[in-house]
């Protein structure tokens, strides 16, 4: 064997061995709960190819987008950015994946939000640097780092190589999972990364200034379900959280047969001030002390819940259900009430109806005139299954004398 082929044979064996090791930490990776959603431009493409073609991909992968085009990236960041391949672009897109990730992903699940821009090598020579922008986002931080790579040391494909072990890299960390990666940077590439760790105040805080969707509290011991079966949730102001909340909660979910139960509280509320920080934290506080999974939204419309949480069964009273269908709450327009319910629909939403006291009178679904377009969406829980006349605004009458 002459030395170029001893030297061809020993990059054969240095691409399996790397090969193997890349399998290992996809493995891994899919073996944790963490679920990702990727926004990657111009480049890293192999991180995707490695992520998907490892069994348990659907364990990790809620979606992967290439918005390569210019128009692609304005319609995600709806909005021209100054730089398109830049940190504060790969910021944007990595909290928008995290977002997505979010209203995709299981209750209770951690996510990742993963964005990368990339200036690599093409089939022109460029004028600025080869560099890379990475960018993921969890609930407690977020990272960015930017590499310059060495103008004219790689082709496409290898500097393609470089961002793409540096993506899976950083979703292997988003995960806890521990690897070990031979840096592929030359003395010659300069890499700058920073991390910026969030409390739970800052990430509250930003829910309510409407950056982040929503924030889950998974204190329940029951386990999760697949990102296939559907939510079922309990919203309400839960001021204070009462028997009546779990009695009904839990005959609607004997009623729908699977899902995964939970509570959602809106920071946000139509008609009074934004809930502070520490309502929040007060509230939340009871439904640690019960073991119940609770959901932190910063939207008080169930149209918007039903993009947030789409497929999901909400579990309403008779007089939320009123309300839904009353052309007075959309601006007496009868046409838009039912336009924005249809949209509703389509998210594969439905309403749980229980009895519930209205102006003095006990009423259930059957006593409401439901639109024919949207009565499929409504499903009635039968009184003689659930009927608790306690409100959370009565206890708290009772509370003050």
């Amino acid at each position: 064997m002459d030395d170029g082929e001893e030297a061809e044979e020993q990059k054969k064996k240095m691409t399996l061995s790397m090969n193997m090791g890349i399998r290992s930490l996809v493995e891994a990776i899919h073996s944790s709960p963490t679920q990702s959603v990727l926004y990657l431009s111009g480049g890293a493409s192999q991180a995707v190819s490695w992520l998907l073609s490892v069994p348990g991909a659907s364990n990790t992968v809620l979606e992967a987008v290439v918005p390569y085009s210019r128009m692609s990236i304005i319609q995600l960041l709806g909005k021209i950015p100054n730089k398109f391949c830049s940190e504060n672009t790969t910021e944007e897109m990595a909290l928008l994946a995290y977002n997505r990730a979010l209203t995709l992903s299981s209750p209770g699940s951690p996510v990742v939000g993963v964005g990368f821009t990339g200036s690599l090598a093409s089939s022109r020579p460029k004028l600025g640097d080869h560099r890379f922008h990475l960018s993921t986002r969890t609930s407690d931080r977020l990272l960015v780092s930017t590499v310059t790579l060495s103008k004219g040391l790689r082709n496409r494909e290898e500097e393609d190589m470089v961002a793409s072990h540096h993506v899976l890299k950083a979703i292997a960390n988003a995960c806890k999972v521990p690897g070990t990666f031979v840096s592929e940077l030359t003395e010659s590439d300069v890499p700058d990364e920073c991390e910026k760790q969030f409390s739970e105040d800052e990430e509250l805080e930003q829910l309510i200034n409407g950056q982040i969707c929503f924030k889950v509290y998974p204190f329940s011991n029951e386990p999760s379900v697949p990102i296939a079966e559907r939510r079922i949730i309990l919203s309400g102001s839960f001021n204070p959280l009462h028997e009546g909340h779990f009695k009904l909660l839990e005959v609607a979910t004997s009623i729908c047969g699977n899902g995964y139960p939970c509570f959602e509280l809106s920071a946000i509320n139509a008609d009074k001030p934004p809930l502070s920080i520490s309502q929040i934290k007060d509230r939340v506080k009871q439904f640690e002390k019960v073991g119940k999974t609770v959901i932190i939204s910063n939207q008080p419309y169930f149209y918007k819940k039903a993009e947030l949480f789409p497929g999901s069964a909400f579990v309403i009273g008779a007089d939320t259900a009123a309300r839904l269908i009353n052309p007075k709450y959309y601006d007496g327009d009868y046409r838009k009430m039912l336009d924005i319910l249809l949209r509703c629909k389509k998210t594969g939403s439905t309403f749980l109806v229980g009895g519930r006291n209205v102006d003095g009178v006990f009423k259930v679904l059957e006593d409401f005139e439901i639109p024919e377009e949207l009565r499929d969406m409504f499903i009635s829980i039968p009184p003689e299954k659930f009927r608790m006349d306690i409100s959370s605004t009565e206890i708290r009458k009772k509370l003050v004398n």
